[in-house]
């Protein structure tokens, strides 16, 4: 495993090189928002489902996505663990969901794995269209740009 991370980091390390240094702060910070944002919506339909509208409000899963997110980045700077980090932050994620969809921990795990589902199918969808897009894009483009010289 760590002859793998070894060959990567100098991949990442060039790719996040190729992003202008003016624009690596703006970078990062879409990298936070847009999954967080994909997040929200995935627990907001998932706590629609489970627990129903009355306790699923959409503030709640932002509160959800965020909270999360930002203590299992706080967990990740001080447990080396991997496998103590998966449990720690499956605690974290239902602690989080029981306590904003006021429901039991079964319902939580309800909502957790109903999300997961959610999460998969979204980025399906993501990924189907923009290849789609991108095949699009590359094989029509340069024909519309001779439509308009």
């Amino acid at each position: 495993m760590l002859d793998l991370l070894l060959t990567l980091a100098p991949i990442a390390q060039r790719w996040w090189d190729s992003i202008p240094e003016g624009l690596r702060l703006l970078f990062s910070i879409a990298a936070f928002l847009v999954p967080l944002f994909i997040l929200t919506i995935v627990l907001y339909l998932a706590g629609l489902i489970v627990v129903g509208g009355r306790r699923a409000r959409f503030v709640d899963a932002f509160l959800i996505a965020l909270l999360g997110t930002v203590i299992g980045f706080v967990v990740a700077l001080f447990v080396t663990s991997s496998l103590l980090f998966l449990i720690i932050q499956i605690i974290v994620w239902l602690v989080l969901i029981k306590h904003f969809y006021e429901t039991s921990w079964l319902g939580a795990l309800a909502v957790a794995i109903l999300s997961v589902v959610v999460f998969i199918i979204v980025l399906f969808i993501l990924a189907v269209i923009f290849a789609i897009s991108f095949v699009l894009f590359e094989r029509f483009l340069p024909l519309f740009l001779l439509f308009l010289v």
